[in-house]
């Protein structure tokens, strides 16, 4: 397995959640969280690059959010804050070869990991 999401659980609104993403080692230019909620298509969360940090957020989770790495763990991690029932979803993690600030596309990553569920309760 290249690639695995984990973190995921049940939670009250209001409660904060950390999602870990760890990587077999490759090679890649960013890290990206997605999330698919029900009967939703799979939105971008947030993005980081791998070398020099930069963040990318989409404006819906910015102030609550926060996206890091570890390189020497190989992981990323997306602190979650203040969450909101409308967030609950399957959150995936994916990276992309691309060299391109904040890519928030899902066709530029390649390889994903399989997905942890957040369930947030009201």
């Amino acid at each position: 397995v290249q690639l695995q999401a984990f973190g995921g659980g049940l939670v009250q609104a209001g409660d904060s959640l950390t999602l870990s993403c760890v990587d077999s080692g490759r090679a890649f230019y960013a890290v990206g969280w997605f999330r698919q909620g029900p009967g939703k298509e799979r939105e971008f969360v947030a993005a980081i690059a791998w070398r020099d940090g930069r963040k990318f957020y989409a404006d819906d989770v910015k102030g609550r959010f926060t996206i890091s790495r570890d390189p020497a763990k190989n992981t990323a991690y997306q602190q979650m804050n203040s969450l909101k029932p409308e967030d609950t979803a399957l959150y995936y993690c994916a990276t992309t070869p691309h060299r391109i600030f904040g890519p928030s596309s899902s066709t530029l990553y390649d390889f994903w990991g399989q997905g942890t569920e957040v369930t947030v309760s009201s």
